[in-house]
């Protein structure tokens, strides 16, 4: 089964990155699900100030603004989709996730499987 591990860093370096890992760390976790063979797709993404929010009101018009402005501290940092066969298994490797450590969290959801 699918599952999708979402980064979200609670604490952002100068550089925009997680603030409790390092680059050294993401590789080591980046090989390590490579080679157990896990790997679907895994993106990091880029700086906070790079993205556009795309709202549409009840008349259907959309209002773009730059930034996310979330409500919340935390920021989407990056993804990984695993293919593991439960959510036990899915939880393992989220929790061996660096950007699970300190004030980073990992959201884990299934990947919806319309098909089946």
């Amino acid at each position: 089964m699918k599952y999708m591990l979402l980064i979200h860093a609670g604490a952002i370096d100068d550089n925009g990155g997680a603030a409790e890992c390092t680059v050294e760390d993401w590789m080591a976790y980046d090989k390590t699900v490579r080679d157990a063979g896990i790997l679907v797709a895994g993106e990091s993404l880029t700086d906070l100030v790079t993205a556009t929010t795309v709202r549409v009101g009840p008349t259907g018009e959309p209002t773009i603004t730059d930034g996310p402005f979330a409500e919340s501290r935390e920021v989407l940092g990056g993804f990984y989709v695993i293919d593991v066969p439960d959510l036990d298994t899915a939880l393992d490797w989220a929790a061996r996730c660096p950007g699970a450590r300190g004030s980073g969290a990992v959201v884990v959801r299934p990947v919806a499987d319309f098909g089946a």
